[in-house]
């Protein structure tokens, strides 16, 4: 399918760093943006964006930030500002302007991070407000601010729709940039807000596969067709036999 390597997040939901970097070192000639949730990143921390950042690829911080909002604020203002140095700045060169160092040797590897839309658009509205303030202060791109609506663990009821199309307006009215939705609402909140809100399913599932607790699920195929721009697959790559191969029949 055309594109799918530029819409293919690989969650990586493993405890340790040394399993994360084994997954990235294999699969990032491949794979271009993982996800980093709340399991990696409470075991490694920034280190983890450090070291997926090294490599080249970007990260997804998936920890479905809900809090006060200021607290939410200097979080997602936190996250805008994980750097790494792409070389040494040389010697002589330290006292550079910010944006000369950061135009010349820093790199953000944090491209999207979520924000949990129950936290309410106060709360939304100052996260996007500290991720443009930092971002601008850094001369960098702010990164992708979505929110959750309901979890794919959750299973489908008369209400499920109704609700995650409510959340996907409070995120549009708050400013973020889209929403993370299972694939089953994908074709519905396109429709409604537009070709420019981003949607981000998880839950993707060959149609032979288990859903293991992920309830509303549908193939990476069908998430594309009804119009996600990206899909987050975690356990069918993590635990195949070949996680590189099951790329491979993946972004076939």
């Amino acid at each position: 399918m055309p594109g799918l390597k530029d819409k293919l997040i690989v969650a990586l939901d493993v405890d340790t760093l040394e399993k994360a970097k084994y997954f990235v070192e294999l699969l990032s000639p491949k794979v271009k943006f993982f996800k980093v949730g709340s399991q990696l990143f409470t075991a490694c921390g920034p280190a983890i964006v450090e070291m997926i950042g090294g490599k080249g690829a970007k990260v997804f911080l998936d920890l479905k930030f809900l809090d006060i909002p200021n607290t939410v604020s200097s979080a997602v203002a936190s996250g805008t500002a994980s750097s790494i140095k792409i070389v040494p700045i040389p010697s002589g060169l330290e006292e550079l302007k910010a944006d000369e160092q950061v135009k010349k040797y820093l790199s953000f590897p944090v491209f999207m991070m979520t924000l949990h839309a129950l936290g309410g658009i106060e709360m939304l509205k100052e996260a996007v407000k500290g991720a443009t303030e930092k971002a601008n202060e850094l001369k960098r791109q702010k990164p992708y601010l979505v929110g959750v609506t309901v979890l794919t663990s959750e299973a489908a009821n008369k209400d499920t729709s109704r609700i995650v199309l409510e959340r996907a307006r409070l995120a549009k009215d708050a400013g973020l940039d889209g929403v993370v939705c299972a694939a089953t609402e994908t074709k519905i909140i396109r429709e409604e807000f537009g070709p420019d809100f981003i949607i981000v399913n998880p839950g993707i599932r060959a149609k032979t596969a288990k859903g293991n607790d992920q309830k509303r699920v549908m193939t990476a195929k069908e998430a594309i067709e009804a119009g996600a721009n990206y899909i987050v697959v975690g356990r069918p790559i993590l635990e195949a036999k070949d996680p590189l191969k099951a790329v491979d029949a993946l972004l076939d």
